[in-house]
């Protein structure tokens, strides 16, 4: 299996693109570093799982990644609350997170 075909992958990694351009002129650097690294660590952590070829690692990193998923909606809705990002924009990636770690449930669970 390659990553690059899994669904949860494409999803996570265009959210992470998304957040990176989004946030790339917000002058609160440690807040802007902080949101970009855990939206950008949960591709990677399920790249990472899936490359690393067995089934106690793919589960292993996608526990990590769905951990990194919790922390980015956690500070997708303080950035709403300090108005770091717009309502619309952060509702729509709280559901996006919410189902990713759905997803990555149901791989974990597979």
């Amino acid at each position: 299996m390659r990553f690059e075909d899994l669904e949860v992958w494409k999803r996570s990694a265009a959210l992470s693109a998304e957040i990176h351009i989004t946030m790339k002129g917000l002058r609160d650097f440690g807040f802007k570093d902080q949101i970009t690294r855990s939206s950008l660590s949960i591709p990677s952590n399920i790249a990472e799982g899936i490359e690393r070829g067995s089934d106690n690692e793919v589960m292993r990193f996608c526990l990590i990644a769905r951990g990194s998923c919790g922390e980015l909606r956690t500070q997708i809705y303080i950035g709403m609350k300090i108005g770091y990002i717009e309502a619309t924009s952060g509702s729509i990636w709280i559901k996006e997170t919410s189902e990713i770690s759905a997803m990555l449930s149901g791989l974990i669970k597979h």
